[in-house]
């Protein structure tokens, strides 16, 4: 560790202390899954003169001892479950092992504690809001400024970034069951009801597509980002919430008590026959305990009907445990194949894990992945590949070849800290580099690597990190996440497309409500049936309706221009589809309907035929039968 390095940020993270949160999932909607930030906790219970520098300074320097400590006890650590799992790691498990810093480390530590003392104080007797300061955020911002000088990955969890992280970890939480979104018309933005999930206490409420949620508890919901009123609308379980809503249906402005109850957010949520014999499974829900199962049940619900070739889309995967991601490598490779190589800090210590499996599923695999796919999610994708058991069709994946351990510290406070890198089968370490970056373009990938493009449309970069081969001989690259076998860009959304989605969900807000002359047809005033099986002839999208959309659009002074709405014709169209069958189906069967506006999936389709000659390659490599 550097400690100058340390000790500078530390300090300077005394001037910034509303520090950005990282791990923003990205996602086309404020729904159930997305992570949010979490303010720091205040004491406001307790004056300036009462809150004494050694409250802020002792956790500071312990947690630094603690980080100097966490490598060396944790590579050690052979078992997989020491990595990234929290059935090791739940609240009440034993804090960190190992001795403090001595010699130069602690001289160092010595001084860091004067400097930050120092600093403190200065701060607080002759900053402008010096009699104001928020320790706690303070505090937060110290400790993260510290860990982020170390690597991008590491991150301290105060009271409640750790409930939130136990929520993730778990995959539920206590809420109503529903996705919601807001929408901008205008200066105005207000929060809608998007989907209701199957059996939940907002499905048995009523709720709809379309619905506004006006009040939650009390607290006025327009102008307020919909993330906000999502933590509003969450709470404890069992416990009741009161939302004021007007009805999408009626107009009507109602005041109903909602349960709330755990939800659980399956970390698979759709799998279906994409063509005749080849089954679609929708991975981009991370990898947790039932991910492996949740496979499993996917993979014989497909089989049942006649699927007998995959398409694994992990897309938007950001991960989760690397037990679990081996579990599911597991699950296509023989006994003996390597999954992954951990390399810890103390003297080059390293553990290998290999399949077990003795009857492996042997079905033809293409694996769709983007610039989101990252973590778990590369350990399993990197592992076929390397073994030339899945074809990869997508973009570069994120490459984060970091693994991390959490360590809960006391008052419920969290350390998720970086002990281990990983390496795929052919010796390959797939993490970016850090160095030279910014923080954010680091995590927002920045473009850097990703020349020219307009429209849309994006340029791939060629591999540039270190090679190696698969098992088949095939080239493969390191350092900068996992380069597809087939690089396919996605058509990607232009801001001019953005803005006209605000408009084209409240056009469709009016048609399924029947508010729109002549599209009696399209009216959906009934709960999601949930269980329908997307037809293509399920509310097409014409051109008459395209011009009842245009029509509507130039009776609102919306300041949208006619002959923009004519240069985005094909745009239009698949959106307000979308956004029909979201209020007749749900939200994953919409998804659905923009498959042929998916030219990764598409192309991953047309590579059938080649993952085929895949398996049965390697089914003869490995003679298995």
């Amino acid at each position: 560790m550097n400690w100058s390095v340390s000790s500078r940020v530390l300090i300077q993270a005394i001037a910034k202390p509303n520090f950005v949160k990282w791990n923003a999932r990205p996602s086309g909607m404020s729904g159930e899954r997305r992570p949010h930030r979490v303010p720091a906790r205040v004491h406001s219970s307790r004056t300036l003169a009462a809150m004494n520098k050694r409250r802020l300074v002792v956790p500071l320097i312990w947690l630094i001892i603690l980080m100097a400590s966490a490598s060396s006890a944790y590579s050690q650590q052979r078992d997989i479950s020491a990595f990234n799992s929290p059935r090791s790691n739940a609240p009440g498990s034993p804090s960190v092992p190992g001795n403090s810093p001595d010699g130069a480390a602690g001289e160092a530590l010595e001084k860091l504690t004067q400097d930050f003392n120092e600093a403190l104080m200065t701060v607080q007797s002759h900053h402008v809001d010096g009699d104001q300061m928020n320790y706690a955020s303070i505090f937060k911002s110290s400790i993260n400024g510290m860990l982020q000088s170390l690597d991008p990955h590491s991150k301290f969890y105060d009271a409640g970034d750790y409930r939130e992280w136990l929520a993730h970890q778990r995959f539920q939480y206590c809420g109503i069951g529903a996705t919601i979104g807001y929408r901008a018309i205008g200066s105005r933005v207000d929060t809608y009801i998007l989907d209701t999930f199957q059996d939940s206490p907002a499905s048995r409420a009523n709720l709809r597509y379309g619905d506004r949620i006006l009040e939650v508890d009390g607290l006025s919901v327009p102008n307020r980002a919909s993330s906000e009123v999502r933590e509003h609308i969450r709470g404890r379980c069992d416990s009741v919430v009161n939302l004021k809503v007007e009805r999408a249906a009626t107009g009507a402005t109602d005041t109903i008590k909602v349960s709330r109850e755990v939800m659980h957010q399956p970390s698979i949520p759709d799998a279906y026959l994409v063509r005749p014999g080849i089954g679609y499974i929708l991975m981009d829900g991370g990898f947790v305990f039932t991910t492996p199962d949740e496979l499993q049940s996917a993979l014989r619900f497909l089989k049942e009907l006649g699927a007998t070739a995959y398409i694994l889309d992990l897309r938007n995967n950001r991960g989760g445990h690397v037990y679990e991601a081996i579990r599911v490598a597991d699950m296509f490779l023989p006994r003996g194949q390597v999954i992954l190589t951990l390399k810890g800090r103390i003297g080059g210590i390293s553990h290998t894990y290999s399949a077990a499996n003795a009857a492996p599923d042997l079905s033809p695999l293409v694996i769709l992945v983007n610039r989101h796919t990252a973590s778990a999610s590369e350990i399993v994708v990197g592992s076929l590949q390397d073994h030339d058991r899945a074809l990869v069709v997508g973009e570069n994946s994120f490459g984060k070849g970091l693994v991390q351990n959490f360590a809960v510290l006391d008052e419920g406070l969290g350390l998720n800290l970086t002990i281990a890198r990983y390496y795929t089968p052919s010796g390959r370490l797939i993490q970016r580099d850090y160095t030279n970056v910014s923080y954010y373009d680091y995590l927002s990938r920045g473009d850097a690597e990703l020349a020219g493009g307009t429209s849309g449309q994006r340029q791939q970069a060629a591999p540039t990190g270190p090679s190696s081969r698969t098992d088949q001989g095939r080239p493969v690259y390191g350092g900068g996440g996992i380069t597809p076998d087939v690089a396919v860009l996605p058509r990607l959304m232009t801001p001019e497309q953005q803005q006209l989605t605000d408009s084209i969900f409240i056009f469709t807000r009016e048609l399924v409500n029947g508010r729109v002359a002549g599209f009696d047809a399209y009216k959906v005033q009934r709960p999601i049936d949930y269980g329908h099986l997307l037809q293509a002839t399920d509310f097409p999208a014409t051109e008459a309706l395209y011009k009842s959309y245009k029509r509507y659009v130039m009776t609102q002074n919306l300041n949208i221009k006619e002959d923009r709405l004519d240069a985005e014709h094909d745009f239009i169209l698949r959106q307000l589809r979308y956004e029909i069958v979201t209020a007749a189906y749900g939200t994953t069967a919409a998804l659905q309907a923009l498959e042929a506006d998916d030219l990764q999936l598409k192309r991953a389709i047309d590579e059938i035929p080649r993952a085929r000659e895949f398996a049965q390659t390697f089914t003869r490599r490995c003679n298995l039968h």
